[in-house]
């Protein structure tokens, strides 16, 4: 009975757990290198947070243009196809 037998629970071979059970300083480094990567990844987040300037930042809108449209709703679809002032509405019907 080794230490790493729980991992046949979990689906592991009887070949890897006997190399895990022979050499368990491999486990050991693969959770230090996966640590310190979701560290370094935390780290890069909060300079990119840190580092976020004001302007950078989407500024709500104001007065009319905030209200919300009567019509439509502002759904997926609109977002996809194009609106009033798009390119795709001043094209002939049926041409490219």
């Amino acid at each position: 009975m080794g230490q790493f037998d729980w991992f046949k629970k979990i689906g592991a071979t009887d070949e890897a757990v006997a190399v895990l059970n022979d050499q368990p300083y491999l486990f050991t480094t693969l959770v230090v290198v996966l640590v310190v990567l979701i560290a370094q990844s935390g780290f890069l987040w909060f300079i990119h947070w840190a580092t976020f300037k004001p302007s950078q930042k989407k500024a709500p809108k104001k007065g009319a243009a905030a209200a919300k449209p009567s019509s439509g709703g502002g759904g997926l679809l609109s977002k996809i196809t194009g609106g009033r002032g798009s390119d795709n509405s001043r094209r002939a019907a049926g041409g490219s």
